[in-house]
């Protein structure tokens, strides 16, 4: 591992746990939910980390199809197994708190049906890249495919305001401002910041794997011939 791809990650990391640290052991409960809603400082992270990651892989895919630079799609590979990474996270910790809030652990709520619809478009990037040969239909229709999974991302940010759902209201971005407790809020924003730059730490460090990957294969190939 490159010396400052590993600094980066031992940084990032030890922001991420304390973080963690701080919504165990300083910030208050709630006063509704006590106790469970803790479980937010890794619900919603997870969450703007995966919109994150769609985000990137839409401008890689605009960057590849602009370029016509193949090294893109291996930033969208990257960005693509780390978005379905944090989107199953959201969904899994989403569940967690969903049981004991709501009484079940799933529901066809609007929010919950566009995020696994995300998981699904992420998934299917995934598969149609690998099915795909290396070439210039891979690059044009992986490319075209990143910039449309990034269409849900909006859809499921308003979903709670567009249709009746479970979900509670928008309690950050909000008109008239947030309604959380200052020192909740700062620790919220302070996990999303340490999530997200954990997400794309973690698609360099997959960009460097899968490089790694191909120059081997490539160098078997040329071997067997």
């Amino acid at each position: 591992m490159p010396r400052k791809l590993m600094l980066t990650g031992i940084a990032v990391w030890t922001c991420l746990l304390a973080v963690w640290a701080a919504a165990l052991a300083v910030v208050p409960p709630d006063q509704n939910q006590g106790e469970v809603y803790r479980i937010i400082y890794l619900h919603v992270p997870s969450a703007i980390s995966a919109f994150a990651a769609s985000l990137f892989l839409a401008l890689a895919g605009a960057a590849a199809l602009w370029t016509r630079n193949e090294k893109f799609l291996t930033w969208q590979r990257a960005l693509a197994e780390t978005g379905l990474l944090m989107t199953g996270l959201a969904l899994l910790t989403g569940s967690i708190w969903g049981k004991p809030t709501w009484g079940t652990w799933w529901t066809w709520d609007a929010r919950l049906t566009t995020t696994f619809l995300l998981a699904i478009l992420l998934a299917g990037y995934l598969m149609l890249h690998s099915a795909l040969p290396a070439g210039r239909q891979r690059l044009a229709v992986c490319s075209g495919l990143a910039i449309f999974i990034f269409a849900d991302v909006p859809i499921i940010y308003k979903s709670v305001t567009w249709w009746r759902t479970l979900h509670q209201p928008p309690t950050i971005i909000r008109s008239g401002g947030s309604t959380m407790a200052p020192e909740m809020l700062t620790v919220l924003i302070a996990g999303i910041v340490a999530m997200v730059l954990m997400t794309l730490w973690l698609a360099w460090l997959r960009t460097g794997s899968i490089e790694l990957n191909r120059e081997l294969e490539s160098q078997t190939g040329a071997a067997l011939t």
